[in-house]
């Protein structure tokens, strides 16, 4: 189990007798010390840093974060400044206190003779195993600045494939919220008022206000009930997603089948497989080891599957052509193209290519999507609401028979 560390902050001057500060991540103060001393700092003070009472100490950071910092640490080391200063500009940018401790943390390693790939692994959450792959790779052939360039330039385009997906999806989700919860108000406070009105009327109400009416008295009754088991099945969702890799399996297959979205889900799946292994590929990981780093970036459970039987295929002596073309799951213009690179010596490159025509495409659709589905949902809330609004007038609409 490994030992809990704590955030010091300290004050001290460097080799120069120049007064300097910061943040750093240690087990204790000693190996606090320990560490600055390394470094070169003589330290004047040293404390941990005070926990906030709210807020958790800043905001949780994403991966646009990541991907933002390594296009900054990318852009200043091909601009010639050193790896340890870069880290310090870019934590002095820095808004997020949590981002801006890692940061600090992941400097200070480097600063102590650490590479820079054992460093950002002590931050797994943020940096996966593919990401500390891509720059171990570059540490060791002494191209570092051009492999960030290579890893930002990755990060950017998977979070603006993510970005889409999450457009697409989040539109239509939100639209089916707020139109369930203005017919679920409109059943359980707006209709009663109505009911206790047509009481006096004498007469038989329409077939539709009844119908209305009766789904009222229901939601009346069991709306609690309702609302409980929809936040059961939310919560069993989520758990389910977090603790069953056959449920996950079955959600995949699912969204890869779905109407509309799933040409969406495959294109995306495409684009990811496409992009990484053009990226892993480029910087002089062996195919082998690439094809395992891009299965698990796909993102989909099914190509995951296929992605390692290629890679054992690959293993036995196939080309990568044949691998893929045997799986059955990949579209042509991947498979003419993996063809081509694998002749001309250019299957990054091909790859590349590849990845730029399915994160358009995936644009396109995103963009599409939407524009079909903003009348559609309009229509259905139309529906909705002018239907309970019809059903409540029809009997005042009436009342001309009953004088």
């Amino acid at each position: 189990m490994a030992a809990k560390t704590f955030e010091f902050i300290w004050v001290g001057t460097d080799k120069r007798g120049k007064e300097t500060n910061g943040e750093l991540e240690a087990t204790s103060v000693s190996l606090a010390k320990a560490q600055l001393r390394r470094r070169g700092i003589n330290v004047k003070s040293i404390k941990k840093k005070a926990k906030p009472l709210f807020g958790g100490g800043g905001k949780k950071i994403k991966a646009a974060d990541i991907a933002l910092v390594t296009r900054q640490l990318a852009t200043m080391m091909k601009a010639g400044v050193p790896l340890i200063q870069s880290f310090e500009i870019v934590a002095d940018g820095i808004e997020n206190p949590r981002m801006r401790s890692m940061v600090n943390s992941i400097r200070g390693d480097v600063a102590a003779g650490n590479a820079l790939a054992g460093a950002l692994g002590k931050h797994k959450d943020q940096f996966d195993e593919l990401f500390c792959s891509l720059v171990n790779s570059g540490e060791n052939s002494g191209t570092l600045e051009t492999m960030l360039d290579r890893v930002a330039t990755y990060k950017e385009k998977t979070e603006q494939l993510k970005a889409k997906i999450k457009k697409a999806m989040t539109y239509p989700i939100a639209v089916v919220i707020v139109a369930l919860a203005v017919t679920s108000l409109l059943l359980i406070k707006v209709v009663p008022q109505f009911a206790e009105t047509f009481q006096s009327f004498g007469s038989e109400l329409p077939a539709f206000t009844l119908f209305v009416l009766n789904i009222s008295y229901f939601a009346q009754d069991y709306y609690l009930i309702i609302f409980g088991a929809i936040a059961i099945a939310v919560v069993l969702f989520n758990r389910a997603k977090k603790t069953s890799p056959a449920f996950n399996d079955r959600l995949d297959e699912i969204a890869l089948k779905a109407p509309i979205v799933g040409t969406i889900v495959h294109d995306a799946v495409i684009a990811r497989f496409s992009r990484t292994l053009s990226t892993t590929f480029a910087a002089g990981v062996p195919l082998v080891e690439a094809l395992e780093s891009t299965a698990g970036a796909t993102g989909n459970s099914v190509y995951k599957k296929a992605v390692l039987r290629i890679r054992d295929d690959v293993t036995g002596g196939s080309s990568l052509y044949a691998a893929i073309k045997s799986s059955g799951l990949f579209p042509n213009m991947l498979l003419q193209m993996v063809s081509i690179g694998e002749e001309s010596g250019a299957l990054d490159e091909m790859l590349d290519k590849v990845a730029n025509h399915y994160e358009e495409a995936v644009d396109n659709a995103v963009d599409s999507l939407s524009s079909l589905m903003e009348p559609m949902i309009m229509a259905v809330l139309g529906v909705l609401v002018g239907g309970l609004m019809v059903a409540m007038y029809l009997p005042i609409f009436m009342l001309g028979s009953v004088v």
